[in-house]
């Protein structure tokens, strides 16, 4: 993917003087944390309510949040239905919002399981309308915010994602930066400060409506079991409007970073900092924390950071090799949260044809292999390719039961007599079975392939020609 210009940026002061890894020494470092950002010229953007409301801007939102459908919040109104509502009461809502008395609604909590089941995220929705104006909100505020915002920070961009943020990680790592400090921010959407990014927002925000605005989206509580408990901090996942907020906030992390010369990756609150020395990332890691605890008031959870070699960390569910040309490849742990994803298709499809099973399989298959189409190293794929065969066959040897069907089905589809009655009679399990050479020869790849089976390694072979 080609990185768009970012455009101009709000002007920054002369870099500090590198030293080693670009981490200025003594305590000119610690002067730097702590006013590297009460130096930003600050270019006022001119979006004003009228704007966020013109006929246009509104019929894109619309369209925007119907396209995205979504579960409905609170008050229980589908996406479908808002327009409807829209005909007879937008005119009231409309003044509200003008006039600046407009009280959003509170949102809906979900929690969703983590992957690999280390806890729960939770989301907040907000209900359609609130989805409608804060799309509004978002896309009369992105275009002027997103020309200041860091070259190394990808996550929620136009024109920018995650391809684009491990293909610069991986020009870091080539370029001799072989340890990284893999920092995670504890628990960052739940404990975003309201005044610290209000302040931010009124720096270049100057309509008191909008500002308004943004406050009691922050604010709004969250109902969970028919109770609403007000919130304090945090801006829930789950509304338009939390992705653009949060890379305000964190821009100024960014910006600091830039400040002290370092090679550095942000996906939302991923950030990874490239360094050359373990020495050096644990200064700049102690450095960094001490500068989030006392600007913006965010905790890096020092469990979950560290300071390592690339390729023993992950990185949107990327890694890399060992070699001096650092290669990209999947990460062990992306390929077991997709063998557990599988396996509860694969365990829905036992009293099912292979074909449906086949059917299910494939959309996963093919989502997972154009993310992952950027790793050069494909034995990866070739292992998966031969797992998930293998699982379909065990699938069949379950169907088939007892030892007299599989006796007549291995017959049926080719396999000698007396070698068929063997090993139907084996007494093996189905998992040794599938992966055994009756089987392989009884159900061929090819069979699998004319039912629709996706081959992650053939499909990753045509997403690179095409690309």
């Amino acid at each position: 993917m080609s990185e768009p210009d970012a455009g101009k940026r709000a002007e920054m002061p002369e870099p500090a003087r590198r030293v080693g890894d670009g981490i200025a020494d003594g305590t000119d470092g610690e002067h730097q944390a702590d006013t590297a950002c009460d130096e930003h010229v600050e270019n006022t953007i001119l979006a004003t309510m009228e704007r966020v409301l013109c006929r246009e801007n509104m019929l894109r939102a619309h369209r925007r949040v119907v396209s995205n459908k979504g579960a409905p919040g609170v008050d229980g109104m589908t996406v479908g239905e808002l327009m409807p509502m829209l005909r007879t009461r937008w005119d009231a809502i409309r003044k509200e919002l003008l006039d600046g008395t407009y009280q959003p609604a509170p949102v809906r909590t979900v929690e969703i399981p983590k992957p690999g089941g280390k806890g729960v995220r939770m989301l907040g929705i907000p209900t359609v309308l609130d989805r409608l104006i804060q799309q509004a909100l978002y896309q009369a505020l992105q275009g002027w915010y997103d020309g200041t915002f860091s070259d190394a920070s990808f996550g929620f961009r136009l024109g920018r994602g995650a391809h684009d943020a491990v293909e610069l990680a991986r020009e870091h790592v080539t370029a001799g930066c072989r340890w990284v400090v893999d920092m995670d921010l504890e628990k960052f959407f739940d404990r975003v400060n309201h005044d610290i990014l209000m302040s931010r927002l009124a720096r270049r925000i100057k309509d008191k409506r909008i500002l308004r605005l943004i406050r009691r989206y922050l604010q709004a509580g969250m109902m969970e079991g028919g109770v609403v408990s007000q919130r304090l901090q945090g801006t829930p996942q789950g509304g338009p409007l939390s992705p653009l907020l949060s890379n305000i906030l964190l821009d100024e992390l960014d910006k600091e970073l830039e400040r002290r010369g370092h090679r550095f990756v942000r996906y939302a609150d991923d950030c990874n900092i490239y360094v050359q020395s373990r020495r050096a990332g644990e200064r700049v890691l102690t450095s960094i924390e001490r500068f989030l605890a006392k600007r913006l008031r965010l905790v890096v959870n020092r469990e979950k950071s560290a300071v390592d070699r690339p390729w023993k960390r992950k990185f949107l569910g990327y890694t890399f090799t060992v070699h001096f040309q650092s290669k990209l490849r999947v990460a062990p742990e992306s390929v077991r949260r997709l063998k557990a994803k599988l396996r509860l298709i694969l365990r829905r499809g036992r009293g099912r044809s292979l074909c449906r099973v086949i059917g299910e399989l494939k959309p996963v298959l093919r989502g997972w292999v154009s993310y992952f189409r950027l790793s050069q190293v494909r034995s990866v794929f070739e292992d998966l390719d031969q797992w998930i065969r293998r699982k379909l066959r065990c699938i069949l040897w379950r169907q088939w039961k007892r030892n007299w069907s599989r006796f007549r089905q291995l017959v049926r589809r080719g396999i000698e007599p007396r070698r068929a009655w063997s090993s139907a009679t084996n007494g093996r399990g189905p998992w040794w079975n599938a992966g055994a050479s009756h089987m392989n020869q009884a159900v061929p790849t090819r069979y699998l392939h004319q039912l629709g089976l996706v081959s992650l390694i053939q499909e990753s072979q045509r997403l690179t020609r095409s690309t």
